[in-house]
């Protein structure tokens, strides 16, 4: 027979239980709450009419103790208040399953988004890069004036391509609907009037050549895979789908997959997430929540995820000292392994090392767009996209309204001006996310009704793990033997890659195309065109992954040799099978 004890503990079980089965059954949180506490209240009551029957007893029985009843009692007291801590948890979660917000606040945080990421890249333009690996000393005055955001505009227009691309993609949205193909955000930037870079040139590259999306981006056929390249912009995807990430990822992986792969894909499903939930967020005391949930969206065995949680534990133990945190990422994870730029090199453009520096800008900026600034631009590496990103997740939870005079000083002189390459300008963007948005939140069920806003909240879904360069792992710098008409370097490994570039010897004068063959142990591997244009040049010259692990002889030789333009080579990086890391 059950002893008193037993019961009470059964009991407290089954109360429990089934309060939280039938919360789990439901598809709103909110409904049910009043239900919970009804029953967390039964739960109290037969408590204590056990606890009071049980002493007013105990004088004349031996069924238990005193002392046995108060740490039964207790026991079963905190098992309510565990059920309590777990369902405000859950709540924390998924308690958002829709959210009305009035026309005029989201139209706010969108432009506020675009504002502060145009001040924020702008902001850092100046130290992009010149700090690798290392931090940006507090001595060093990072400088912002009315002047500013003009004189970027008009001396360096090539410092915004992670807001023109985004515009690209959103000018494609426009003309096709967000159903359009790959191809058409893969041509949408192929043979646009702008400067592209690693990842992305790499595609572009790619998509010229007749490769199409998602091969484009894969590592196989793209170097700069693990780049930052749509971390940088996938802004527009999360921007135009508030509160639905899983909306914003279907996106990502029609467009991230065009120039990247893995963790540099990783990047941009990772920002958009943010943005997503930004937008529908009440209080900056909410940004560790939200990093926390668009970091579980990044499967959990990647070095993304595991580098992000490091930075949110990071911070938890230490929240005021940001450079100790910087201190610990780099020591744990600042090793290159992809782009051949910046493998042995203090040279970073790793989406995952740059995510955190945006992460860090958030997390210990606390809400304040200086500090928010000043710390994602700090951190180095890519000194200005990170605070672009991080500006403008701030501001999608604050709005323009909230951000500081000081920062938007000098935007009323370059609003209406059209990006590089694209004849939308920084009006035109607020106004295409807005439509964007409405449009999403209509497609997932929710509704515009006069000034109200209604978003149905998606619970956010893990996506599947990908790995770029696995098996892969650097080993050496080799240099090439270089003449007019002939490359070669020999190599014991799997894969090598070669970094460098077509120089014209006359700036002004005609482009030219050299044409070259890849000759892999005697064999003929592949037949490279490498123009000297800068838009259609290959941004990294030559590679080749997953061989066989032997001693090799690479022969490129040069069909059309030129004094008018010049093959510029740097090392080779070589990869073997198996990682090296001195023992000391």
């Amino acid at each position: 027979m059950l002893t008193l004890e037993s019961k009470l503990v059964i009991l407290s079980y089954l109360y429990i239980n089934i309060g939280q089965q039938r919360i789990k059954q439901k598809e709103s949180v909110s409904q049910f709450n009043g239900l919970l506490t009804l029953i967390k209240i039964m739960i109290f009551i037969c408590y204590l009419f056990h606890l009071n029957w049980m002493l007013a007893n105990i004088k004349n029985t031996n069924m238990i103790s005193k002392k046995t009843i108060r740490i039964v009692w207790l026991f079963c007291f905190l098992l309510i208040l565990g059920c309590k801590s777990k369902n405000s948890e859950t709540n924390n979660t998924v308690a958002k399953q829709e959210k009305t917000m009035k026309l005029e606040q989201l139209k706010d945080r969108l432009k506020g988004a675009w504002v502060a990421q145009t001040v924020g890249v702008t902001f850092g333009a100046p130290v992009e890069f010149k700090f690798n690996s290392t931090l940006i000393q507090d001595y060093h005055q990072l400088k912002w004036d009315e002047n500013s955001l003009k004189d970027e505009y008009e001396t360096k227009p090539g410092t915004y391509d992670d807001i023109y691309m985004d515009l690209s993609f959103m000018k494609v949205i426009e003309e096709e609907g967000v159903d359009a193909p790959a191809t058409s955000f893969a041509q949408s930037f192929a043979n646009a009037d702008y400067e592209l870079w690693f990842a992305n040139q790499t595609a572009r590259y790619n998509i010229q050549n007749g490769l199409t999306p998602p091969e484009s981006g894969h590592w196989i056929n793209n170097p700069c895979a693990d780049d930052i390249d749509f971390q940088i912009e996938a802004d527009f995807a999360g921007l135009m789908n508030p509160g639905m990430v899983n909306s914003a990822v279907e996106i990502c992986d029609k467009v991230g997959h065009i120039m990247n792969y893995g963790d540099g894909y990783y990047g941009g499903v990772f920002v958009a997430s943010l943005y997503a939930l930004s937008l529908v967020s009440d209080s900056v005391t909410e940004i560790p929540s939200i990093v926390q949930q668009a970091i579980n969206v990044i499967p959990s065995e990647s070095n993304f995820y595991k580098l992000i949680s490091d930075v949110i534990q990071w911070h938890k133990n230490d929240p005021l000292d940001w450079k100790a945190t910087w201190y610990k990422v780099n020591r744990k994870w600042s090793s290159e392994v992809g782009s051949p730029v910046g493998v042995f090199r203090p040279f970073n453009i790793d989406a995952k090392i740059n995510a955190a520096w945006v992460v860090m800008g958030l997390l210990y900026g606390n809400g304040d767009f200086t500090k928010t600034f000043e710390i994602a631009t700090r951190c180095g590496d890519d000194a200005d996209c990170n605070p672009a990103t991080a500006g403008g997740i701030l501001a999608s939870i604050v709005g323009y309204s909230n951000i500081p005079d000081f920062w938007t000083q000098g935007l009323d002189k370059v609003e209406d001006l059209p990006f590089m390459g694209t004849d939308i300008a920084l009006i035109d963007a607020y106004k295409l996310s807005e439509k964007h948005a409405i449009d999403m939140i209509i497609k997932n069920g929710g509704s515009l009704e006069g000034n109200d806003v209604n978003i149905k909240i998606q619970t956010p879904k893990t996506i599947p793990l990908e790995v770029a360069f696995e098996g892969h792992y650097p080993k050496e710098l080799v240099t090439p033997n270089q003449t007019k008409n002939e490359i070669s370097f020999e190599f014991d490994g799997i894969g090598f890659a070669i970094a460098g570039g077509t120089i014209k010897k006359n700036l002004q004068g005609k482009d030219y195309i050299f044409q070259t063959a890849m000759y892999l142990d005697g064999e003929l591997i592949e037949k490279v065109m490498l123009p000297t244009e800068i838009n259609k040049r290959r941004f990294t010259l030559f590679w080749k992954y997953q061989l066989k692990k032997a001693n090799h002889k690479v022969v490129i030789k040069i069909l059309n040799p030129t004094d008018s333009a010049s093959l510029s080579l740097r090392d080779v990086v070589i990869y073997d099978d198996k990682p090296f890391s001195v023992k000391l």
